[in-house]
Order: structure tokens, then sequence, then C-alpha cells
């Protein structure tokens, strides 16, 4: 079991940082489906933290939907189906480690069936001050680059204000959600190396068609950024492949008589 790391993350409250190891735990695949936890007095004992803030940290991965507890059967993992994967702390919690490419097609799949859409909604109904925040969104991303916290901050706020834009409410809640994807797939394309391209020129192509009130242009924009995108993904898990086999390739050499 991993420990908490209180000094590495003191943004964390205790409850906070169990509930992350825990939901990393779970779904790196540490724990299946069905595993059951022993019980709280043990387990608190274990992580090194009070009951309560075990208790606390079980009742998120339960809102969750990564956890059920139920009376006499006691704490388990539940079936995948049943994990809200959109959450934006499980996104984060997939990226802790490998996150699986098939998911991650999955996340650029559904983002192409709601951004184009958006966009276009967006270049119909946008205000003047979304516009703008489109625009000093887009200004930040290309003053301090993807590769840094303030450029990622940027590109996240660039999607979330396009969603909000469209003024349609149950798009627009998927704001932090599509957010936190941004965010996550960004940086796992650029863990080893830079992006291979400069990724601002096609946000700048949709900032351009919503502030022309063009739909149909923001709409084939934001699905051309997004079809980049998933070419620097697949580029990004290329890298990693020959990354992968190159280690294995040098541990068999090593154990070479």
């Amino acid at each position: 079991m991993t420990k908490v790391p209180s000094r590495d993350e003191p943004s964390l409250r205790i409850h906070q940082a169990v509930a992350r190891d825990l939901g990393v735990a779970i779904v790196s695949g540490r724990y299946q489906p069905g595993d059951s936890f022993i019980g709280e007095i043990e387990y608190a004992e274990q992580l090194q933290v009070s009951r309560t803030a075990y208790r606390e940290a079980i009742r998120i991965l339960t809102a969750k939907g990564l956890l059920e507890s139920r009376p006499k059967a006691g704490t388990r993992v539940t079936p995948r189906t049943r994990w809200n994967l959109l959450d934006p702390d499980i996104l984060a919690w997939m990226f802790a480690g490998e996150p699986d490419e098939a998911f991650i097609r999955d996340l650029f799949e559904l983002r192409a069936i709601i951004e184009p859409a958006a966009a276009a909604l967006a270049a119909e109904r946008r205000s003047d001050a979304q516009l703008e925040d489109l625009g000093a969104a887009l200004e930040a991303m290309q003053r301090h680059g993807l590769a840094t916290e303030e450029g990622r901050a940027a590109d996240q706020q660039f999607h979330r204000v396009l969603l909000q834009a469209s003024h349609n409410e149950p798009l627009a809640t998927l704001a932090s959600s599509v957010g936190a994807a941004v965010e996550w797939t960004t940086r796992f394309k650029q863990r080893r190396r830079p992006l291979p391209r400069d990724p601002v020129p096609s946000h700048k192509a949709v900032y351009q068609a919503i502030a022309a009130r063009k739909p149909k242009a923001a709409e084939g924009a934001m699905a051309d950024l997004l079809r980049m995108a998933l070419e620097d993904m697949d580029m990004a898990y290329r890298r990693v492949d020959l990354a992968t086999r190159a280690t294995r390739a040098g541990r068999a050499r090593t154990k070479k008589p």
C-alpha cells in the first residue's frame, strides 16, 4: 500500500491524499473490481491516518463510483462501468501512471462529438466578454507555451470558456471534465520530450472563426484541432513504446551470462 505523501503535496488535506492514493491504486488495476478492503481500523493504521480521515476518503471514492459499502459485505471496488470517468479527479488518477491507450482514444472521440458542435454554437451565441476571455487565454498560451503550468492552465481556460460560450447549460457543465482531459493529455504528450508542433495556430483558427461569428468555420477548425491533437498523442505513445522496448532490451542484455 502506498503511503500518504503529505510532504510532497501539502495543499491536499489528509483525507484527500488518502482518497488520491487509493483512487490511483484502483484505476491503475492494483485493486480489481470486487476486491474488498479490510476494516477501517486496520487500514487507517496501515496508512498512519485517523479513522475519520480514512472514512472521509472512502466517502469521496464512493461518490465517484469507485467503491461501494454495504452492511456486513464491507467496502468493495465497483465494476469500471460504474466509475464516473469524466470526474476531473479520476482523470488525473488515470494519468498518474501509464493511461490506457483505448481510454485516451475514447476521450478524444468524446471531445470530437462535443467540442466542434460547441464551437459552432459559440460562434453564434458568444458574448463580447467571452470572446475577450478566449483571446486572453490564447494570448497566455502563446506567451507561456504548453510546457509550463501557466500555458496549460490557459489551454484549459480556452476550452472551458468555449463550452460556456455555447450558452447550452448541460453542455457547459462538461467544462471541468473537458478541461481536465485537455490538461492531462497535454501533460502526457510531452512527458518525454516537447510537443512536436505548436498548438497555438489551431486554437487561433478556432478563435478567429468564433470572433467572426462563422459557425461552420468554427466547427471545422475545432475538428482540425482535435485531429492534430490526437496525432500528437499517437506520436507520444509511439515514443513510450520505443522507450519501453529499449528498456526491456537493456534488461535482457544485462541478464545474459
